[in-house]
């Protein structure tokens, strides 16, 4: 089993449309599709975010971080959402994210998570961080 990210990407003509379809209506087919992740015993995590303008951009193009008001600069496409699935492969991954609530204007990138093991294990950062990953219960 691997873990992958399904990222939720829409422009923002697809984002306006989302401000005309009824809420409700959004919640029960997006709950229909969660409740099928749950039931497979494949979802690990799922959330929305806030739209872009509220967020912050820290720049570390420069020699001091800059923060500014968000989103970055020239956008074409924001991220406004995940889901994390452990699935068997790629193409589970794949297969879930194609029985997704369509919503026109929309793009899903799928990005695998490397584990812990696959980073040298003899690493002090490495080791520290699965010291707190068994003390958490998140290994």
């Amino acid at each position: 089993m691997a873990k992958y990210m399904l990222i939720m990407r829409s422009t923002d003509e697809a984002l306006a449309k989302l401000e005309n379809v009824d809420f409700n209506e959004m919640l029960e087919t997006m709950g229909r599709f969660n409740d099928e992740l749950i039931r497979a015993g494949v979802l690990l995590a799922a959330e929305g975010l806030d739209p872009a303008t509220e967020g912050v951009v820290v720049d570390f193009s420069g020699e001091t971080p800059v923060v500014t008001d968000g989103p970055y600069g020239e956008t074409k496409e924001l991220f406004n959402g995940f889901y994390l699935l452990n699935v068997a492969s790629k193409e589970e991954a794949v297969e879930w994210t194609k029985r997704m609530p369509r919503f026109e204007g929309t793009k899903v990138e799928i990005r695998r998570v490397p584990t812990i093991d696959e980073f040298p294990q003899d690493n002090e950062w490495i080791q520290k961080e699965r010291a707190w990953r068994e003390a958490t219960g998140q290994l």
